[in-house]
């Protein structure tokens, strides 16, 4: 049986990578980013989140950040961060890397874990370039202030921008020395993130992966597993 191997393969690693995506959010009630209920005042996502959309209307910008933070305050880890979070636990070496904005992985105990894309949950200031973590929901005034005085841009991954370097190099390391890499609730078909898998395959790992539909990663991943993150990763454990 598919789960008793992948099972025994996460038992019996001393390194572990996890990388997640939208799939594992949405079972917690968070619109997934492509999907067809992401309009927002008639606006597709890709329209907002780009460094142009911010300097030409950074209160229109905000005003969808704002609203977007305050969507994911609602909402509860699941089953399956928690689950992600016991392995954690279990395991000598392991890395969560994360392509969601949101903080569900660290409020179902999450700590060693790496943002590509930024957090939902973190500013920065395009003066002084100070970050800070802002929970403030919601946000007043809107556009938020430095105490410089200038203004605040969420720190996420806009299109057109690259990764973090120190995110992506952590990302890579660990995909590099995993025993078994584990993929759950991505499409897997934004890269570079969706590229560590194959990164870590080629470097002797086991790649397992956990999703709703097939990806195209399903044809290179060791284990496919069909489902929810929620239903499926605690049987894992």
């Amino acid at each position: 049986m598919k789960v008793a191997e992948a099972k025994k393969w996460i038992a019996q690693a001393r390194s572990l990578a996890v990388l997640t995506g939208a799939g594992i959010s949405a079972e917690s009630g968070l619109p997934t980013f492509r999907g067809p209920g992401g309009l927002w005042r008639n606006f597709r996502p890709e329209q907002l989140a780009t460094p142009e959309a911010f300097h030409r209307d950074p209160q229109l910008v905000w005003e969808w950040y704002d609203w977007r933070r305050s969507v994911h305050a609602k909402c509860e880890p699941n089953a399956g961060h928690r689950a992600i979070a016991e392995l954690e636990k279990r395991t000598q070496e392991f890395l969560l890397i994360t392509q969601n904005v949101d903080s569900l992985h660290e409020r179902a105990g999450s700590k060693r874990i790496v943002h590509l894309h930024g957090s939902l949950w973190r500013v920065r200031c395009l003066v002084c370039g100070g970050e800070a973590e802002n929970t403030q929901v919601p946000l007043d005034p809107l556009p938020p202030r430095c105490a410089c005085g200038g203004m605040l841009r969420p720190d996420v991954v806009w299109f057109g921008e690259a990764l973090p370097q120190e995110a992506m190099e952590r990302a890579l390391q660990a995909a590099y020395s995993a025993d078994v890499f584990l993929v759950a609730g991505t499409a897997s078909v934004v890269y570079p993130a969706a590229a560590l898998p194959h990164v870590a395959k080629q470097h002797g790992a086991r790649v397992i992966e956990v999703n709703l539909e097939a990806t195209e990663l399903s044809a290179v991943a060791d284990i496919t597993l069909r489902g929810k993150c929620g239903g499926i990763l605690p049987g894992l454990l």
